[in-house]
Formats: C-alpha cells, sequence, structure tokens
C-alpha cells in the first residue's frame, strides 16, 4: 500500500468532484483514497474511473462517507452547506484533515464546523486559488488605508449555473475590507438593491452578482470616491485552480493540529 496521503473526494459526480478527482489522480503527492455520493445517485457502486467515462481505476463510489474516510487521511468536499456540516462531524471522529470548498454556508453551518475542528484540522476558505487569497489581502489593505469616503463595491460574476450569491469568494472580499476598517460585515453589507432604495449609505459594502454563460469566476473590489476609483481585480478562466489549491491544501493539513484554518495559513500568508 502506499505511504502517500489517500484523500476522499466527496460529490463525485459533480463539475468540482470529478475534477478533483483528475487532480488527486494526476499528483505524485497524494493517492485516491475513496469517493463519496448521496444515496440513490447511478454512480453509487460503480468504479470511478468507469463513471466518469474513462477505464476503471479500482476505486469504488460509494454512499457511505464513514467507510470512506474510516482509511484516509484527507477529505475534500465542495458539496453544499447540510452535507458539508455531516461530513466534518464524521472526518472529525477519523481524524481527518476536512477542506472545505462549499459556498453559501451560513452562520448556522459555520457554529457547527466549531466542534469538529476541536479533534481534526478543517481547512475553509471561499476560493481555494492562490490569486484570490493575494486579492483578499490587499483588500484588506486599502481598506485599512482609505476612509469611508471611498465607498467599496464588490461585483462578481459567475456561470448560469451557480445557486448562492453573492458568492463565497465575493463574501470573503468582503469581509476582508470591513476587517480592514474595522467593522463588521453584517452591519455595513447592501446585496439587496432594487427598485427606489435612496442615497448609498456612508461606509456599507456593497455586493453586485452576475449570472451567465460559462463564465467560471470574476471578481473586482471597487473603491470609488469622488474624482478616483481603484479597482481590484481577478479573474479565473480554469477551474483547476481551485482543484490545486485545494489539494496543496489537504497536504499542508497533514501535520497540523486540530483548529480552524483558511487558505491564507496554507500559502504562509497570515
Amino acid at each position: 500500500m502506499s505511504d502517500l496521503p489517500r484523500i476522499v473526494i466527496t460529490g463525485a459526480s459533480g463539475r468540482m468532484g470529478q475534477m478533483l478527482i483528475k487532480a488527486v489522480e494526476a499528483s505524485d503527492q497524494a493517492t485516491l483514497g475513496g469517493v463519496v455520493e448521496r444515496a440513490g445517485h447511478d454512480w453509487v457502486g460503480r468504479d470511478v474511473g468507469e463513471a466518469m467515462g474513462g477505464s476503471a481505476n479500482g476505486v469504488v463510489v460509494t454512499d457511505d462517507p464513514l467507510s470512506a474516510f474510516a482509511n484516509a487521511q484527507a477529505v475534500i468536499d465542495f458539496t453544499a452547506p447540510a452535507a458539508t456540516v455531516e461530513f466534518a462531524a464524521l472526518a472529525a471522529q477519523a481524524r481527518l484533515v476536512h477542506v472545505i470548498g462549499t459556498t453559501g454556508m451560513g452562520p448556522e453551518h459555520l457554529a457547527k464546523l466549531g466542534p469538529a475542528a476541536r479533534h481534526a484540522v478543517i481547512v475553509r476558505a471561499g476560493n481555494m486559488s492562490l490569486g484570490v487569497n493575494l486579492l483578499t489581502q490587499l483588500t484588506r489593505k486599502v481598506a485599512a488605508a482609505l476612509d469611508a469616503d471611498f465607498d467599496i463595491e464588490v461585483v462578481e460574476a459567475h456561470h448560469r449555473h451557480k445557486v448562492d450569491a453573492p458568492s463565497g469568494t465575493a463574501l470573503m472580499l468582503g469581509e476582508a475590507a470591513a476587517d480592514g476598517r474595522g467593522v463588521n460585515l453584517a452591519d455595513v453589507s447592501d446585496s439587496g438593491r432594487d427598485g427606489i432604495t435612496g442615497a448609498r449609505t456612508r461606509g456599507d459594502i456593497g455586493f453586485s452578482a452576475i449570472r451567465g454563460g460559462d463564465v467560471v469566476g470574476e471578481h473586482d473590489v471597487i473603491f470609488a470616491a469622488d474624482g478616483e476609483r481603484i479597482v481590484l481585480r481577478h479573474l479565473a478562466t480554469d477551474r483547476n485552480i481551485f482543484a490545486r489549491g485545494a489539494l496543496k491544501a489537504a497536504l499542508w493539513g497533514q501535520d497540523k493540529k486540530p483548529g480552524e484554518y483558511d487558505m491564507l495559513d496554507v500559502l504562509g500568508l497570515n
């Protein structure tokens, strides 16, 4: 048996799930330890390589995450908030590194990750790419340097199939801007403009979401004052950047103490 870390992928049939499987299989630093799909999915019981349209690789899709986690060292999870919370509890039981790329998680979901992090390493980020995490740092620094005379707007664009808005990345950028200003994002967030809204409230952080086509991900952070604007931008053109970042996080977490981490920790930027 290989001594390389065995990594489980949840949501195997999804676009990110398949990309993550390919990233692990292509890596010389990890091996595919298992794949999980929801009960009743037609991939369950099949060889995942064949299910993905390729040759058999000996890894059978299961709907029993605990059995998949039992002989693994990490799980990479880009699924849905409720499923991620369940996986976190199971990953904690198995003492796995749990890499979470799931978006759309609310406070009620995030609160449930704390108990799991007492027993396992959790690396969670709204975006796993190096560029976006650098953008987050820049956003925090620029927000700290400018006062509320500069209005902050976060504009994001994604493909037509994305189900949550604002995106997890947009919220991550908004949190960074709020942190730079020393305020709570929940107190200054404005993402619901429609109709006669009145003038913009000084100090608010606005969000706008665009959905269409096959856009992978575009994020602008705009600092707008009278007579000038500063625009920080990140464009993603290939989802592989998220898979590579998630795999990096899973490997990074192998020797870390239990707790909650993010990609800034993984990249040594914190």
